[in-house]
Protein backbone atom coordinates (compact mmCIF):
# COMPACT_ATOMS: atom_id res chain seq x y z
CA UNK A 1 0.00 0.00 0.00
CA UNK A 2 1.36 3.22 -0.67
CA UNK A 3 2.11 5.21 1.87
CA UNK A 4 1.08 9.03 0.33
CA UNK A 5 -2.14 6.84 -0.23
CA UNK A 6 -3.10 5.85 2.79
CA UNK A 7 -2.27 9.23 3.92
CA UNK A 8 -5.26 10.74 1.48
CA UNK A 9 -7.69 7.81 2.19
CA UNK A 10 -10.45 8.06 5.19
CA UNK A 11 -12.64 5.78 6.42
CA UNK A 12 -15.76 6.50 4.35
CA UNK A 13 -18.39 6.23 7.68
CA UNK A 14 -16.56 8.34 10.01
CA UNK A 15 -13.79 10.28 8.03
CA UNK A 16 -11.48 9.37 10.42
CA UNK A 17 -7.60 7.89 9.45
CA UNK A 18 -6.92 4.33 8.32
CA UNK A 19 -4.24 2.19 9.48
CA UNK A 20 -2.77 -0.28 6.91
CA UNK A 21 -2.37 -4.09 8.28
CA UNK A 22 -0.07 -5.44 5.73
CA UNK A 23 -0.94 -9.19 6.98
CA UNK A 24 -4.45 -9.25 6.61
CA UNK A 25 -4.67 -6.77 3.59
CA UNK A 26 -6.72 -4.47 5.02
CA UNK A 27 -7.42 -0.83 6.16
CA UNK A 28 -8.71 -0.31 9.47
CA UNK A 29 -11.26 1.89 10.89
CA UNK A 30 -10.56 1.73 14.56
CA UNK A 31 -13.48 4.51 15.41
CA UNK A 32 -15.76 2.64 13.08
CA UNK A 33 -14.76 -0.91 14.13
CA UNK A 34 -14.68 -2.05 10.78
CA UNK A 35 -11.76 -3.47 8.14
CA UNK A 36 -11.93 -2.63 4.36
CA UNK A 37 -10.39 -4.77 2.05
CA UNK A 38 -7.19 -4.12 -0.40
CA UNK A 39 -7.46 -5.92 -3.86
CA UNK A 40 -4.93 -6.32 -5.87
CA UNK A 41 -3.62 -3.48 -4.75
CA UNK A 42 -6.56 -1.44 -4.17
CA UNK A 43 -8.68 -0.44 -1.64
CA UNK A 44 -12.10 -1.82 -1.74
CA UNK A 45 -13.50 1.28 0.40
CA UNK A 46 -17.94 0.51 0.38
CA UNK A 47 -19.61 0.14 3.85
CA UNK A 48 -20.74 -3.38 2.64
CA UNK A 49 -17.99 -4.98 1.70
CA UNK A 50 -16.28 -4.51 5.18
CA UNK A 51 -15.58 -6.42 8.09
CA UNK A 52 -16.55 -6.02 11.81
CA UNK A 53 -13.97 -5.66 14.27
CA UNK A 54 -14.50 -7.09 17.59
CA UNK A 55 -12.54 -6.05 20.73
CA UNK A 56 -9.67 -8.33 20.44
CA UNK A 57 -8.71 -7.32 17.01
CA UNK A 58 -8.77 -3.47 17.93
CA UNK A 59 -6.80 -4.26 21.22
CA UNK A 60 -9.54 -3.28 23.79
Amino acid sequence: MDTKLLELLVCPVTKGPLEYNREKQELVSRSARLAYPVRDGLPVMLENEARALGDEELGL
